[in-house]
């Protein structure tokens, strides 16, 4: 793996640990509103200052990871149970399973634009946290899907395949015990690249009013209500944004080095 991967790797570590210790690292109560200090400049009290309300923004940079990665976990994980699944059931049997899955199923949901057809979602479900995700899940298992089926199809033609259906294995065995475990390598990086994607979905969900409601620290929501002050007072969207920017700069440094490390064609000498 190159020197980014190991950047991505640590920037993401110490984004986790700020997630999960963000109680004890906030110096502020993150809902906490002092007017007479808004929009205050960086300094020993509030180490990023205060928003437009005299909230500190570096507590609520912290809380903001924990939703962020709440959010990206998730997603990843229902998206890539629910993918891997239907993709392994299309490559496996093939056929009108196959033609039927991904020929209609999956280019249905390729038709759109990934976050205008979320938008779309969480328009029709309505804000929340809740509904965010599941707006994200909808749309993020095609690209799992479509991995694995890729893969099964090329793994059910290797010889340990057909000699454990030459010995009689049921078709649920040879697709668990022994194409899965063979076929999961690129869905690892698939992982990580979602990871960012879901991280970026929700922070423009929020900061487009579909996301998160305020008073919740999101990242997105944060830079919608300092867009407006910019010109006057920068500091107040510029540490969300970075906080999204290494974050998706993170996972995906590591989605790269994964892919360079599964891959030992792209491996540099």
């Amino acid at each position: 793996m190159n020197r980014l991967t190991y950047i991505g790797l640590a920037i993401a570590a110490l984004i986790i640990i700020v997630a999960v210790f963000a109680p004890f690292l906030a110096s502020h109560d993150v809902n906490a509103q002092n007017l007479a200090i808004r929009f205050a400049e960086p300094s020993a009290e509030h180490w990023f200052g205060t928003d437009g309300l005299g909230r500190d923004i570096y507590s609520r940079i912290l809380f903001g990871a924990r939703i962020s990665l709440q959010v990206g976990i998730t997603v990843v994980t229902v998206s890539g149970v629910i993918g891997i699944f239907i993709g392994a059931i299309a490559g496996f049997y093939g056929g009108w399973v196959d033609k039927f899955l991904s020929g209609y199923i999956f280019n249905v949901f390729m038709a759109f634009p990934g976050l205008l057809l979320a938008i779309a979602l969480v328009a029709f479900l309505g804000a929340g946290l809740g509904k965010l995700i599941l707006a994200l899940c909808i749309i993020g298992w095609v690209g799992y899907a479509r991995v694995m089926r890729g893969q099964v199809l090329k793994v059910r033609e290797y010889d340990f395949v057909q000699a454990a259906k030459a010995l009689g294995a049921g078709n649920m065995r040879i697709l668990f015990s022994h194409i899965m475990p063979n076929a999961i390598q690129p869905l690892i990086v698939q992982a990580s690249l979602g990871m960012a994607g879901a991280v970026l979905s929700e922070a423009s969900l929020s900061f487009l009013g579909l996301g998160i409601p305020p008073p919740a620290p999101s990242w997105g929501t944060m830079i919608e209500e300092a867009r407006q002050y910019f010109s006057i007072t920068p500091h107040v969207l510029a540490f969300p944004g970075i906080a999204i920017a290494l974050t998706v700069l993170a996972f995906n440094f590591i989605g790269d080095g994964l892919r360079e490390y599964l891959d030992p064609k792209q491996r540099t000498r």
